[in-house]
């Protein structure tokens, strides 16, 4: 970005937008150099062709330049793509080397670091696994591949089945609240951005293999590959994972027992630029218009013991997902616009007894969805504005979800399909220590009949010095029920299709210090929630049975902060998480979900180079769970609080070989995420890694 010249010894440096050409400058005599990168935002991510360093860029004088590091480029909450050190909100990433040096095997134990992210697993290494943020449901977020939004609408156990795996992974980016205005419907409580390998730049003379093999406890197995063609300007990697499970069912046959594959590929297609041939010749750097496209398939059945009943512990699931995706990244004079086209069909098949379809017939569901996204954004006298819409249509053929067809086909008898239209608009005002976001999204969907409704949005930052930043905000956001948690009435469950969309309202408020030695932020926040919905039971009955409802209120406060140190050999961080909510319900009413939320969460990782080719990485999670469960003899238990410690060995025997041991739950705790579905105790796995 920072082009040497001859003789310079000094450089001029504006960090704000401008609105004139850059031309301009040429009359100071002095070299002008540009303190600001621009990236795509979550809802236009495009990983596939920026290739972004963590290594400051350097000056003429040989020293790093602090405004091109890592944290000014990250991706921010906002339509309009805006460097992290001005973004109004808070964005927590997870790097690239704290993917790399974690003691996991899936996407989800990814999400364990984070501290705001509730991560309930029912089953390890992927199996099904249920994220929530600040006392959310699964179902109140977005999650997005590369910006695209792969939200499951039958439900949200199976919103992790993700295509790529974890080695394919650039940065994962969690923002923590409501933006309806950024993300659409779903991101009621906060949304997941997961980013995939950049791809080769256009004219590298090398190509990439990537392999991995690990094994360990409970005949786990894994193996992965990646290949990247930089002539083609793409990368395509595959995956295997097996696993006989940890526990048995009372038959003695195996009961969380996983096996599944994944392939993904995705690429980068440039384009000539037509629209502006002028501009491309005076700012080649920044005019580089391209169309990403990505992929996948995953697949996977697991034992699911007594996921969903404590009667039946001989329960199998079997999920498959495909995924595709095409963006663009245009720019026409001063106008950015950035299309988007994706497809994503899932097929969920669930056995309550497995293998025994004459006994309890299986439940089969198809989810089909299609969606159209625009987001633009230009600058102006004002500051820089974004405005787009996004078209997506959700349809499901089930057994037993929706209404009944005319026509059956297949396993298929019953069926819905609804419309969502979103429009959103955006401005930002770019001052030299302040930045002001604010916004609307404007949503109208035709399963509820419901006219366009606006919620709205503001974030506000204020920069102190050079280490200091103080930042508030104001957010809403909705989300449309499920169609499992509109249709679902069997095996114990009423269903309401009659049910409301659930809307939130949002205050917080934080103080962010930061340097090269100690990173340390603070926030507390306020959620409103209105029409939450949940799976509730009545214990004064006979025979209660699971029933979905428009909870009346549940207001949550929460306190959050974090800190990182980092020295020349080891990295430390250390977060705490707080919640307390409050809510309108009976005592005798039985929460399966939103009112089972982490009241404290302590999360600390600690990484230390031991040699040069040696690193040591320790992760330490506390979870003191609020709520209840009734256990296979109908009493009712409290959750217990619980310490986990995972570790990781790595020795790096040459620049293509790695060498790993990793131990999850090293202190072997007992511990349940989900009650009558006891989790593992100590995990053993080593694997090897080579780059060619």
């Amino acid at each position: 970005m920072f082009k040497p010249l001859f003789n310079q010894r000094k450089a001029l440096r504006f960090r704000q937008f401008t609105r004139k050409r850059w031309a301009l400058f040429a009359c100071l005599g002095r070299v002008v150099t540009i303190g600001v990168l621009s990236v795509a935002t979550l809802e236009s991510a495009s990983a596939a062709t920026d290739d972004i360093s963590t290594k400051a860029e350097k000056t003429d004088d040989g020293q790093p330049d602090k405004e091109a590091t890592l944290d000014d480029v990250e991706v921010t909450g906002s339509r309009a793509p805006l460097a992290l050190g001005q973004a109004a909100r808070m964005v927590t990433v997870l790097t690239r080397d704290d993917i790399q040096a974690a003691p996991v095997q899936s996407i989800n134990d990814l999400l364990k670091m984070a501290v705001g992210v509730d991560v309930r697993q029912r089953g390890p290494i992927g199996a099904q696994t249920d994220v929530g943020i600040r006392g959310g449901t699964s179902e109140q977020m977005t999650i997005l591949l590369n910006g695209i939004n792969i939200c499951d609408p039958q439900t949200a156990h199976n919103a992790f089945d993700l295509p790529c795996d974890v080695s394919d992974i650039v940065r994962i980016e969690v923002l923590e609240g409501p933006a309806a205005r950024v993300y659409g419907t779903s991101s009621m409580a906060g949304a997941v951005n997961i980013v995939t390998t950049p791809l080769a730049k256009k004219g590298a003379d090398k190509k990439g293999l990537n392999v991995r093999l690990e094994g360990g406890s409970f005949g786990y197995l894994q193996a992965a590959a990646s290949a990247r063609l930089s002539a083609l300007n793409s990368q395509l990697s595959a995956s295997y994972t097996r696993s006989d499970g940890y526990s048995r069912a009372k038959s003695g046959a195996l009961n969380s027992d996983y096996s599944g594959g994944k392939v993904f590929v995705q690429g980068t297609i440039p384009l000539n630029p037509q629209c502006d041939a002028t501009l491309a010749k005076r700012e080649p750097s920044t005019f580089n218009p391209h169309l990403t496209w990505h992929a996948g398939l995953s697949a996977k059945g697991f034992g699911s013991n007594t996921f969903y009943s404590a009667k039946y512990d001989e329960q199998f699931e079997k999920t498959i997902k495909f995924f595709a995706a095409l963006q663009g990244n245009i720019q026409c004079g001063g106008l950015h616009v950035r299309p988007a086209v994706y497809w994503n069909r899932g097929y969920d098949r669930f056995e309550l007894i497995r293998g025994s379809e004459a006994k309890v017939p299986f439940n089969h569901h198809r989810t089909d969805v299609f969606g159209v996204n625009l987001n633009s954004w230009f600058d102006w006298l004002l500051g820089r504005t974004a405005f787009g819409a996004e078209f997506r249509n959700e349809d499901i053929v089930s057994t037993n979800l929706g209404e009944p067809l005319t026509e059956a086909f297949s396993h298929y008898k019953a069926g819905l399909n609804r419309s969502n239209l979103s429009l959103h608009l955006e401005h930002n005002i770019l001052l030299k220590r302040f930045t002001l976001s604010a916004g609307f999204m404007a949503v109208k969907n035709t399963w509820s009949e419901m006219p366009f409704k606006v919620y709205p949005g503001i974030d506000a930052s204020y920069r102190i010095g050079n280490h200091w930043k103080v930042y508030a905000s104001y957010n809403t956001s909705l989300r449309m029920p499920s169609f499992t948690e509109l249709y679902y009435s069997v095996g114990g469950h009423k269903a309401d299709k009659h049910l409301k969309p659930e809307e939130l309202h949002a205050v917080e408020g934080g103080l962010k210090y930061e340097s090269h030695l100690l990173s340390v932020k603070a926030g507390v926040f306020h959620h409103h929630s209105r029409n939450l919905i949940d799976w509730v039971m009545d214990t004064r009955e006979a025979e209660p049975v699971w029933q979905s409802v428009n909870l009346t209120r549940v207001n949550t406060l929460g306190f959050e902060t974090s800190a990182t140190l980092n020295t020349r050999h080891a990295t430390l961080n250390v977060s705490y998480c707080h919640l307390y909510q409050s809510k309108d319900q009976p005592e005798y009413l039985q929460s399966q979900y939103s009112l089972e939320y982490l009241r404290h969460k302590v999360s600390a990782q600690l990484q230390v180079r031991l040699t040069e080719r040696l690193l040591l990485s320790l992760h330490y999670r506390f979870q003191d769970r609020m709520g209840s469960y009734t256990d296979t003899s109908g009493t009712v238990c409290n959750y217990h609080p619980y310490s986990i410690v995972d570790g990781r060995v790595a020795w790096t025997a040459a620049d293509c070989c790695t060498l790993y041991v990793e131990g999850n739950n090293l202190l072997s705790h007992r511990y349940v995420d989900y009650g009558n579905v006891p989790q593992p105790g100590l995990w053993l796995m080593t694997g090897i890694k080579l780059e060619l």
